[in-house]
Order: C-alpha cells, then sequence, then structure tokens
C-alpha cells in the first residue's frame, strides 16, 4: 500500500488546493420566451421545457 515517504509542505498543499474554484453557473436564452434559463431546466419565467409547458406559472 501506498504511503507518503515524507511530509507534503504547506506550500504544495496549497498550490494543489487553489485549483477548486466555483463557476458561475451557464445561463443559455430560453426558445419560449427568451429569458435567461439555466439549461437542461424548465423555466422559471413561462415553464416551458422541450418545447412542451411542463409547470403552470400564473
Amino acid at each position: 500500500m501506498g504511503v507518503p515517504k515524507r511530509r507534503v509542505s504547506k506550500a504544495r498543499k496549497n498550490k494543489r488546493r487553489a485549483q477548486w474554484k466555483i463557476s458561475a453557473p451557464k445561463l443559455v436564452s430560453c426558445p419560449h420566451c427568451h429569458q435567461l434559463m439555466v439549461p437542461h431546466r424548465v423555466c422559471q419565467n413561462c415553464g416551458y421545457y422541450d418545447g412542451r409547458q411542463v409547470v403552470n406559472i400564473d
């Protein structure tokens, strides 16, 4: 079983952890109402998904 031979320095550990960043969600235009929405989700503005209404928005 692999065991570390030497302790990992703080600098090396922090350089590795620096790559964990949060990214902004990708947004696309809704084909029905043209509002920005997250892809592959029901539009929060009109309730349409894949060309048909799946949620009634009052």
